[in-house]
């Protein structure tokens, strides 16, 4: 992995602004490396929130900034913040270390970063990985600048592959995260994220992985056929979808880690009915096309359940897991 740039937040935590979105950034290396809003540089005369990107055919999809930005309250409400105690012992209790350096893989746009640094004490590091520069773009930006305490925080963003993690890219981290990644890993890319945490002997809080059920009201028939067939779509190509925390709890397991599993489910009602119409889409459209002869009967059934929802008569619950990985400390393990 390689390091792009490094940002000293000069904001308030919170959504990019319309002048921060348009601040070009400069290449790593050519000496303004601290600067607000650091991420990829853009062309003479084009703005990085508009960059069209040419995607080559073994480019993973990239996620967009405004689903991330419509997702992210929900993901703050649901995250287990029964998880928080036992990390922050953990943290406590690291020897000879002056602050915290958090490395937070696939950041999309930062919201882990929003969520938990202000709950933690201490000065603060954070290096957000992604494979996006658009989205370190957006992390960096709106990163947060205080801990708990208000000591703090400074942000470095890095461009790389989470499935290349090494326990060398981990020297001298107190603590990995990560959000919604879990289910779009392989069994072996799970299994080298296991290794690099526990080789550089540091925890990991895995947030919100999918958990194969999920539960609507009022029901419908078709809600269990669909949610089978979306289930199977998440583990298309060899991805672990709906049983990546069974088998990333198996791999931190077989590598001598403590493992905590708490629920972290989404509770959408009246109130959040954008993204419980954007998530219903993407739900029934994944189905669909992992088992076409839904469609006839998907069709109708989502213009029911997206006019209900318009109505604040659906209630929703998509069920996640988060978890959290107690590595021996060093390297032992």
């Amino acid at each position: 992995m390689r390091t792009t740039a490094v940002t000293e937040q000069a904001g308030l935590p919170g959504r990019p602004t319309e002048q921060e979105l348009a601040q070009p950034t400069p290449e790593a290396g050519t000496g303004d490396g601290v600067i607000p809003g650091a991420g990829p540089t853009p062309r003479p005369g084009e703005r990085a929130t508009v960059r069209l990107r040419e995607d080559g055919p073994d480019e993973q999809p990239r996620y967009a900034p405004e689903w991330l930005q419509l997702r992210e309250p929900a993901d703050a409400d649901a995250r287990a913040h029964e998880l928080l105690d036992p990390l922050r012992i953990r943290l406590a209790n690291l020897p000879g270390r002056s602050g915290l350096v958090v490395h937070d893989l696939g950041c999309g746009t930062g919201s882990m970063g929003r969520w938990l640094a202000p709950r933690l004490d201490g000065p603060q590091h954070w290096v957000l990985h992604d494979r996006d520069p658009y989205l370190l773009h957006f992390a960096a930006v709106a990163s947060p600048r205080s801990a708990a305490d208000g000591s703090r925080v400074t942000v470095e963003t890095r461009r790389g592959d989470v499935a290349r993690l090494t326990p060398e890219a981990l020297l001298g981290a107190s603590l990995v995260t990560a959000s919604a990644l879990l289910d779009v890993l392989t069994r072996p890319e799970a299994d080298t994220l296991a290794d690099a945490c526990t080789g550089a002997g540091c925890p990991a809080l895995l947030t919100l992985s999918v958990a194969g059920r999920v539960d609507i009201a009022p029901a419908d028939p078709l809600d269990a056929e669909l949610a089978e067939a979306f289930n199977d779509h998440q583990r298309r190509g060899g991805l672990l979808g709906p049983d990546a925390v069974t088998a990333t709890c198996e791999a931190f397991s077989e590598r001598g880690a403590t493992v905590h599993v708490v629920p972290s489910a989404w509770r959408l009602g009246p109130d959040e009915a954008a993204l419980t119409a954007q998530w219903l889409r993407g739900w029934v459209g994944a189905a669909v096309e992992q088992r076409p002869d839904l469609k006839d009967r998907a069709e109708p059934y989502l213009r029911a359940r997206l006019a209900a929802c318009e109505a604040g008569e659906l209630r929703v619950t998509v069920h996640h897991s988060d978890l959290l990985a107690l590595t021996r400390p060093g390297g032992t393990a």
